[in-house]
Formats: C-alpha cells, sequence, structure tokens
C-alpha cells in the first residue's frame, strides 16, 4: 500500500471510530440521563381549632411514581433532652462551664436551627446549631431502626473556644464533602462599639460567652461561615470560620457540584447577594468573593432583572485571622463623614446598607481587610446592589441548571423610596436604588438561572466558575389577605418563605416559613415548578418557625426531610395568648423546640 493510500485510509478509520464513540457516548448519556420521578405529599389542612393550632401536622402518606408510602413527623431530639452525658441545647462559655439564666439555672436553647445528617464509615451523625448568643453546638450520634427511623443514643457539645464563640448560626448546608457548613447571622455593628465594649442589647448576651465581660469581645470575629467535618466514627470534630468567604448576616452557603462555586445569602434589611469561588476544590480557606448588582427588567410582581457581578477581591482565611488577632477596629479600615440631607462629600462614598445611610471612605491599604470584615459595605462602595430584604435559604436544580432563593419580603430597600408603600428615603437615600418593587409583606422564591459559559465581572475579567446566574426573576409569591383572623397573607400561599431545599428529578422544591403575623401557624409547602402548584405538608405550634428545611435522598436506604420547629409558642399571636390551653402548654415544657424529620421517605432518585 503506498503512504498516500495508507494515510487516507488512516484518516478515514479513525474518523469512523471517533463518530462510533461519539454516537456511544450520546447513547450512554442518553441512558444515563436522570428519569423524572412524580411525587406528591398528601396535603395538610390549615389548623383552625386551637388543638390544631397547637400541634405538628405533617403529611400521613407520599406517593412516588404511583406508589404511596406513610410518612409523619419524628422528631429525633428536643431542646432539653438528655442522652447520655450530654443536654441537647445547653449552652456553654468558653471555659466550658455552664451558662447561666438569672434564676442561676443552666441555660438550654429553644432556638434550635439547621440540623445536617453526616454518615461516617458505618455510623450517621447529625450536626445540630443553636440560633442564640453564646451559640451552641451539638454532635449526637443516631441509630437507623430497620423501618427507617433515625432515634438519638447520644450527644454532646462542640467546643468552640478556639474561635471565640459561636454567634447566631442560622441556616446551613451540607457540602460535596459531606461537611456542616453553618452560618452566623445579623453581624455586629462594628461602627457602634462604645468604650465599655457595648453595642446594643441584641449585642449584650454574647458577654456571657466570657464570663460577663463585653471587653473581652471583638465584634469582628462575629459574621463568618463556620465549617464542622466530623473525623472519625468517634464522633471527634473539626471547626473553623472562612474568613476568605465575607462576613455579612450569613443565613447560608450553599457549594456548588464544582465543589468551588459557593452562594451566600445575607439576611436582614437592605442587603447583598455574593458568589465566593474558591481557589481549590473543597478548600473554603482562600477564594474571589463578589456580589450581585440587580439591573431590573420588570417590576412585575416581585419582578426581575439582569445580574452582573462586582469582584470585591481575593483573600485568605489566614489574611483575616491576622487583621482579627491584631484586633482592626472600623476607624482602621474607613474614614467617615458626615452627609447633608443624604448627600456626602465629593471624595466619600454614599452608601445605604443595613447600617442606614453612611459616607465612607476606605484608608490606603485596607481594602482587602475592608473586603471581607466589612463585605457589605464594601461591596455597596463596589457598586454592587445592597438593597435586599430578608434574603433566605437556597437550593439548587442541576437538571435546569437554576437556583432558587427565598425572599422573605419585598420591602423596604427593594421598594423605590418607600416603606411599606408609603413615600420614605430612609432605605434608598443616598444609594444606588436599583431594584423598585412593589410591597408584597408576603414575600416570594426566586430562581437564578446560569449561562454554563464563561462571564465576565464588572470589571472585564473572567470569572472562573460555570456556575454564574445572568438573570433573577419571581418563580412564585405570597399575596396579602388577612380574610381569616390571624392571617395576613393568604393560607393558600406563602408567608414569609425562610428557607428551601430541591428534591432532584422530581420539579419538586420543598418551601419553609418563618412568619410573624403573616400566617398565624408557620407551613412548610411542596412546590411542583411544572404544574405551579403549592401543597401544604406540615403545620406547627403557633409562635415557631420552620428552620432549615434539608432533604437527603438516600442514607443507608431511606430518604428524610429534616424539618426544625423552633420556639414554639416564641413568637407573634402566641405571645399575646392568655388561653388556658397556651399557658398549660407553656407550663408542660412545651416551648422546647424540635429537631426531627418528615419520613422516612423512600429513595426517589437512585
Amino acid at each position: 500500500m503506498n503512504m498516500k493510500l495508507l494515510i487516507t485510509t488512516s484518516i478515514a478509520t479513525s474518523m469512523f471510530l471517533t463518530a462510533c464513540t461519539a454516537t456511544n457516548q450520546n447513547v450512554m448519556n442518553k441512558e444515563l440521563k436522570p428519569l423524572k420521578h412524580s411525587i406528591e405529599f398528601a396535603e395538610v389542612k390549615v389548623p383552625k381549632s386551637n388543638y390544631e393550632k397547637r400541634k405538628i401536622t405533617a403529611s400521613s402518606e407520599i406517593i412516588v411514581d404511583g406508589k404511596k408510602q406513610k410518612i409523619s413527623y419524628n422528631a429525633i431530639l428536643r431542646s432539653g433532652d438528655k442522652v447520655g452525658d450530654g443536654i441537647f441545647g445547653q449552652i456553654f462559655d468558653s471555659m466550658g462551664n455552664p451558662v447561666l439564666g438569672k434564676d442561676g439555672s443552666p441555660k438550654i436553647s429553644n432556638n434550635n436551627d439547621f440540623s445536617s445528617l453526616l454518615p461516617i464509615g458505618d455510623k450517621l451523625f447529625m450536626v445540630s446549631q443553636f440560633e442564640t448568643r453564646p451559640a451552641a453546638m451539638y454532635i449526637s450520634e443516631l441509630e437507623q431502626t430497620e423501618n427507617g427511623h433515625l432515634k438519638a443514643i447520644s450527644t454532646k457539645n462542640i467546643d468552640m473556644s478556639h474561635i471565640n464563640g459561636l454567634w447566631v448560626p442560622c441556616a446551613g448546608s451540607v457540602t460535596p464533602w459531606n461537611s456542616h457548613l453553618s452560618s452566623e447571622e445579623y453581624e455586629p455593628n462594628a461602627r457602634a462599639i462604645k468604650a465599655d465594649g457595648s453595642i446594643n442589647s441584641y449585642y449584650a448576651p454574647m458577654a456571657d460567652y466570657y464570663g460577663g465581660d463585653l471587653k473581652a469581645l471583638n465584634p469582628y470575629d462575629y459574621g463568618w461561615t463556620p465549617e464542622v467535618k466530623v473525623l472519625n466514627e468517634n464522633g471527634d470534630t473539626s471547626i473553623e470560620k472562612h474568613y476568605a468567604m465575607g462576613r455579612f448576616a450569613h443565613e447560608l452557603a450553599y457549594v456548588m457540584p464544582d465543589e468551588k462555586t459557593v452562594f451566600l445569602s445575607d439576611d436582614g434589611t437592605n442587603v447583598a447577594l455574593y458568589m465566593f469561588i474558591a481557589d481549590e476544590k473543597r478548600d473554603l480557606s482562600a477564594g474571589t468573593l463578589y456580589a450581585a448588582k440587580w439591573n431590573q427588567t420588570s417590576n412585575k410582581g416581585a419582578g426581575s432583572a439582569d445580574l452582573t457581578w462586582v469582584n470585591l477581591g481575593h483573600s485568605t482565611n489566614e489574611t483575616i485571622k491576622k487583621a482579627l488577632d491584631e484586633k482592626i477596629k472600623f476607624n482602621d479600615i474607613f474614614e467617615s463623614a458626615s452627609a447633608n440631607d443624604m448627600q456626602c462629600p465629593s471624595d466619600f462614598s454614599s452608601i445605604n446598607t443595613t447600617m442606614k445611610h453612611e459616607c465612607l471612605k476606605i484608608k490606603p491599604g485596607m481594602e482587602e481587610i475592608a473586603s471581607r470584615m466589612e463585605s457589605r459595605r464594601y461591596a455597596a462602595i463596589k457598586g454592587a446592589t445592597t438593597e435586599f430584604r430578608k434574603m433566605e435559604g437556597i437550593s439548587f436544580n442541576k437538571e435546569a441548571n437554576t437556583l432558587y432563593l427565598g425572599m422573605s419580603a419585598i420591602a423596604r430597600g427593594m421598594e423605590d423610596f418607600a416603606k411599606k408603600g408609603k413615600s420614605s428615603k430612609k432605605y434608598d437615600g443616598g444609594g444606588e436604588n436599583h431594584i423598585k418593587l412593589p410591597y408584597n409583606k408576603c414575600g416570594a422564591v426566586y430562581t437564578l438561572n446560569m449561562n454554563n459559559y464563561q462571564t465576565m465581572d464588572t470589571n472585564g475579567n473572567k470569572i472562573d466558575s460555570v456556575y454564574i446566574p445572568n438573570t433573577m426573576k419571581s418563580l412564585v409569591e405570597g399575596w396579602a389577605d388577612n380574610s381569616i383572623k390571624g392571617n395576613q397573607c393568604s393560607v393558600k400561599s406563602l408567608a414569609n418563605p425562610d428557607n428551601v431545599t430541591y428534591i432532584d428529578n422530581t420539579n419538586t422544591l420543598i418551601i419553609g416559613e418563618d412568619t410573624g403575623s403573616g400566617h398565624q401557624n408557620d407551613y412548610v409547602w411542596s412546590y411542583n415548578i411544572d404544574q405551579d402548584k403549592l401543597t401544604r405538608i406540615l403545620t406547627t405550634p403557633y409562635g415557631s418557625e420552620t428552620t432549615s428545611p434539608y432533604y437527603y435522598n438516600n442514607i443507608k436506604g431511606h430518604g428524610y426531610l429534616m424539618t426544625v420547629v423552633q420556639h414554639p409558642y416564641g413568637e407573634g399571636d402566641a405571645l399575646k395568648d392568655k388561653d388556658e390551653m397556651a399557658d398549660t402548654a407553656r407550663n408542660a415544657g412545651e416551648m422546647r423546640a424540635y429537631t426531627g424529620y418528615v419520613g422516612p421517605l423512600p429513595v426517589i432518585s437512585k
């Protein structure tokens, strides 16, 4: 065979094999594409009688692909439960001593929040956090019965002294590498600290961590993203705060499938949306932080926008920890000036954030420190949007390449120079006023859609991730309706959506509520995205909050929808309730919170 013929034949053979490989790969991809499952929860009715309003009621069954399975709400632990040597939710100080209440008794938190399920070897552990000041975090070993029910066989407090204690941990998530990713909400305003170490009444209880000494506290130690790893089957743990991810009112950090990109929500008034991209997979100690800019495209309902991303720079845990150890203060980072009718001097940035309107200038050489220790203020200075209101939970639908984000209310900075629909300069004055939407006290859940191609930040630099949302729009909203006593939002839809969790391959989003007056009883909903249909699947005792619903598809052959019922009788109408039944419930210790799950569920997607 001559050389020309040989080359031609080789090329043809190579092209044929490549085509076959591509065809086989396409077939394989088609075969491996997850099946979409149909699921339906039995609906729970709106509580009407006093008895119904004071109990937990959950769906009695789930139907998966036409097959029914009985389910229920099951408490694993309640605050104050003693298991082994530990008391679930007991608060300890930096020396390991119990924090005592005014009556001298040990303080036990009824503010149970996110609890993760973490299989480690042949054992199953639950890491639970308590949303208090000072806070607590517990690790409990669980036993799984043959039918899938979970029982705690031990619980113990996790020592936080090496990170100067834990502050108001709210929602959380489980990383792709099986660690517990926590949060510290409502960071203290370091600008407001006084000579005696105080800031306000919200900050004061944290002094209990250091024996009542407010001067021992550094406000910059709080407002970060802690990560807990269970190291072995003995239940040993490690915990660190990821200073590289920024300091603000962390509701939740959600790690994407690339194990580098993380979305972080900021809870409160006039807050921002953040994205962190780690330098290395499975390592959140170093990376680049971004904040979103809302470029509004519609003011219909809860609105929609194109998103661009403002680069807040690169940093590491090590760099920021050094600044914390040096006790860097607000005035070391910023110069400030007085405003004249919300107008700042020309060489100062005019911003409006959670800390209200301010005129600030970053001191030379302090940009990196400002970007992490004062992330929201820094984001506002750089032109990002700091007008969101009560930004809550995050979840991801990998089939649609869509992120879901709860927004508890469309209010204040999200309005157009207004508060509750009435003219006001308080939340937009001196700021950018990017968001201009009608007031909706009942809130909404948004979708954030991904490009899946390289995107530039607002400086024209490439962002090194394929998980970059470029649009944000309303998915499902609540609406005002006070026709049923005790409810200011319609009982047919959402009232102040809090945390969300997506059930893979089902087009089903689970939405929990944190509402005081919107609904008299807080609900958890199942939302069928294709059908735009909400189904009420759990109601809680009034005065409580449904915190951190989180779905686990397959733990040793069973699924679980973790759901915490926080502080029963602790807010809203419950505080005004003087009827005999409520008083009896309080006296019987029914204000103790519940950490538990809806299930056991069948494994939906194998």
